[in-house]
């Protein structure tokens, strides 16, 4: 155990020193330990990762604005959305076992977050969310391929295409925003207050 800790330990100072920038530097130590983990594996690809991680956010963000999609960013279109695009992304830009592994590593961290009651997309991640953004991820590790780079206006269509298909995966609501059961019942909220499990329905993202 004591070894390890040193080999920890010189690997997070090579990082420092080595990879990253103060700013970026600063990034990794607020990460989870999964993502910690993730880039003490894949440290040359961390920065890489990193851009396209802000990259996705920042497009999924563009998007929700405009009449594409449902503007849905927490188990709607726009989450599918955001979820297959970066893996894509990834996959273009790192490979597609890093990209998975991160993407894996990522729900991990959110179900640390679920145990501390820590926000994603305004709510608490659950096992609804977690089943439905890893389908999302392997969808979009199949838009791309790793060195094979494509216009980001073409990719942006192509996983929006995907998601009015209902080639992806969204979290039933109601027409106001309540999540619901597969049978259309809505979920009162007192059911979902920190509980990982719940009656929330996955669907097609076409609806």
């Amino acid at each position: 155990m004591k070894g390890f800790r040193v080999i920890l330990v010189g690997a997070i100072v090579f990082l420092q020193n080595a990879i990253y920038a103060q700013s970026d530097w600063e990034k990794f130590k607020e990460q989870s330990s999964p993502i910690k983990l993730w880039v003490l594996y894949h440290p040359f690809k961390a920065k890489k990762a990193l851009q396209v991680s802000l990259e996705a956010q920042k497009v999924a963000d563009s998007v929700a604005k405009t009449n594409l999609l449902d503007g849905d960013k927490a188990g709607g279109q726009v989450d599918a959305f955001r979820h297959a695009y970066w893996m894509a992304r990834l996959h273009q830009e790192i490979g597609k076992n890093a990209a998975y592994s991160l993407g894996k590593a990522h729900e991990r961290e959110n179900y640390k977050s679920f145990k501390k009651h820590k926000l994603e997309d305004g709510e608490v991640p659950d096992k609804a969310s977690k089943e439905m953004d890893l389908f999302n991820n392997k969808k979009g590790l199949s838009y791309t391929q790793k060195g094979v780079l494509t216009l980001k206006k073409a990719l942006v269509y192509k996983v929006v295409n995907a998601v009015l298909k209902g080639d992806l995966k969204i979290i039933k609501k109601d027409s106001l925003g309540n999540y619901t059961t597969c049978k259309g019942d809505i979920i009162p909220s007192e059911e979902l207050l920190h509980k990982w499990k719940n009656k929330k329905c996955i669907i097609s993202s076409e609806n």
